[in-house]
């Protein structure tokens, strides 16, 4: 299953896959390099539609635990000052995601959007130091009875060039469901009432919309 944001980049690719592949088998006459370009183009048209890979994952619905938004690795745990929104400390948990991971965005809790605010900006390595400040970004904040409010935010990366972001202030977010896509990677943050129990490691490696980041 591909993800809707990849349909037309996929039939782009498809497209071109298509067309170098006619020509060469129209134009050319040895068949090693005939062979050779068809396993060139078919590699890179498998790289471009793994990016847009939407597997279903089986949430279990808990209003008292986070699960992780997006596939990746676990790469910060600390106590931070959040300044955009809770303007307090809170816990952040970050998740990078590589080229070859589900870039997907799933909402880590249910509840209500309180919150949702798109910031264009740079596109820093996603393990830049600033990047979760002067990167084009999205910050999402979702509440509900059991946990409180807890705060995502898309950044983008030196090759993801368009975060999309569905949440809208006042939706009923469903957890585990699509809130959003960043186009070829990068991280995702969340910021977590302080005190929360964190039920993952550094380096951990997660599944969005299952695996759980913390439970109250």
């Amino acid at each position: 299953m591909f993800h809707k944001e990849g349909f037309k980049i996929l039939g782009v690719s498809a497209a071109l896959f298509l067309a170098i592949n006619i020509a060469s088998l129209t134009l050319l006459s040895t068949t090693w390099v005939k062979l050779l370009i068809f396993l060139v183009s078919l590699f890179f048209f498998i790289i471009v539609a793994q990016f847009f890979r939407n597997p279903k994952r089986n949430t279990s619905i808990d209003s008292s635990t986070v699960v992780s938004p997006v596939d990746g690795k676990v790469v910060v745990i600390e106590e931070v000052y959040e300044k955009e929104y809770f303007k307090e400390k809170r816990i952040q948990v970050s998740v990078f995601m590589s080229p070859i991971n589900v870039h997907v965005t799933r909402y880590p809790i249910g509840g209500k959007v309180v919150f949702s605010k798109y910031h264009p900006g740079k596109f820093l390595v996603a393990w830049h130091p600033k990047s979760s400040e002067e990167n084009e970004r999205t910050t999402v904040v979702v509440k509900n009875q059991n946990i409180g409010e807890v705060l995502y935010r898309q950044i983008a990366g030196a090759l993801a060039k368009r975060i999309v972001n569905y949440a809208k202030e006042g939706d009923t977010a469903k957890q585990g469901s699509d809130s959003g896509f960043i186009k070829f990677g990068s991280r995702v943050d969340l910021f977590l009432p302080l005190g929360t129990p964190i039920h993952v490691e550094l380096n951990e490696k997660v599944r969005g919309g299952e695996s759980i980041i913390a439970k109250i």
